[in-house]
């Protein structure tokens, strides 16, 4: 039983899920390019890139349309799922994630302001994203670092008096400027939809830098879990961590936002999963996380377009309808540890 409990619990064990877990999502990855109006084979496939011909249509569906909607929801997943781990980490707070506590709704009111003022500067909108979620970080913090339990509970309640206030904003600009604005209510919602390699190429460099810098940093936000007291003690920079934990999961969740519109729970689905699975060393929480959630987003996302085709829904529903009733299996935990 003992040895049983150390393999479990192992380093090589958590390496062996990891790798696991990414051929499930090479496996969701093929499954999504082969599922639509139009279905292929895997031997279709090989015989539509067999051929030299690029004006078949059946190519062109799959470079031009599934493949490159698949690697931008890849990087979307990834990053919100990150941005949610970071946010847990370095808050202390379980319930903690991009669309929960308002950095979802800052990125999507600085990317609809931008395509309100400059509707023809596509490029202007994954910086502006960055910062708008960046700017609903930093007030979160601040809102709730004031009280004793700035890591529970306080920092729901800001989140949420913040979110819905950024919502709200937004929603007003989309329809004051609905005649201009080359957007609908589905990007609120979040969407992949018509996502083509314009959009694969706004969101991968952010991508590569901050998940890099998510893995280096990994091992100092399981110090944040022992308290910024003993991580003071033990020689971590809180302030300076806590800063680059804050800007990285910004530019996470606005690169996200900024390429898919404001898609909810993922970075709170993924995390959770991963952390039942490695438990709650940021070392393999962080990579099994984002491998996780982009799992989850392109299936959601192939389950969206395939559910009533040949209409198509927001991927933000399927995922909302996910995450909501985790969210409240969340609560209902955490309440039933502490009474105990």
């Amino acid at each position: 039983m003992k040895n049983s409990e150390f393999f479990f619990y192992s380093n090589r064990y958590r390496l062996l899920i990891i790798v696991a877990v990414a051929v499930v999502l090479f496996l969701i990855i093929l499954f999504s390019l082969f599922t639509g109006t139009i279905k292929f084979s895997f031997q279709d496939i090989l015989e539509i890139f067999g051929k030299n011909s690029s004006e078949s249509m059946a190519k062109q569906i799959l470079v031009n349309i599934r493949l490159p909607r698949i690697l931008t929801g890849l990087f979307v997943g990834m990053n919100l799922s990150v941005a949610g781990v970071l946010l847990q980490g370095v808050l202390r707070n379980p319930m903690a994630s991009p669309n929960i506590i308002g950095v979802n709704s800052g990125a999507g009111l600085a990317a609809v302001i931008i395509m309100t003022i400059f509707p023809g500067n596509v490029s202007l909108i994954p910086p502006a994203s960055f910062i708008g979620a960046l700017a609903a970080s930093m007030l979160i913090y601040l809102l709730s670092y004031s009280t004793q339990n700035s890591r529970t509970v306080y920092v729901i309640l800001a989140g949420i008096a913040v979110s819905n206030l950024l919502n709200a904003l937004t929603s007003a600009l989309m329809s004051l400027n609905s005649d201009t604005l080359e957007i609908t209510y589905s990007w609120l919602l979040g969407s992949l939809s018509a996502r083509g390699w314009t959009a694969f190429n706004s969101i991968w460099p952010y991508s590569l830098i901050a998940l890099t810098v998510s893995i280096f940093i990994s091992p100092k936000i399981n110090l944040f879990g022992l308290g910024e007291e003993v991580a003071s003690s033990v020689g971590l920079s809180t302030r300076f961590y806590r800063t680059i934990i804050l800007l990285t999961s910004s530019i996470l969740a606005g690169s996200a936002v900024s390429a898919a519109g404001t898609i909810g729970f993922v970075g709170l689905i993924a995390p959770h999963c991963a952390r039942i699975i490695v438990g709650n060393d940021h070392r393999f929480l962080v990579p099994l996380s984002a491998l996780i959630g982009a799992a989850l987003l392109i299936l959601s996302d192939t389950v969206a377009r395939t559910l009533f085709q040949p209409v198509e829904i927001s991927v933000g529903i399927i995922t909302s309808l996910l995450g909501a009733p985790f969210f409240i299996f969340l609560l209902y935990r955490k309440r039933k540890e502490e009474k105990i």
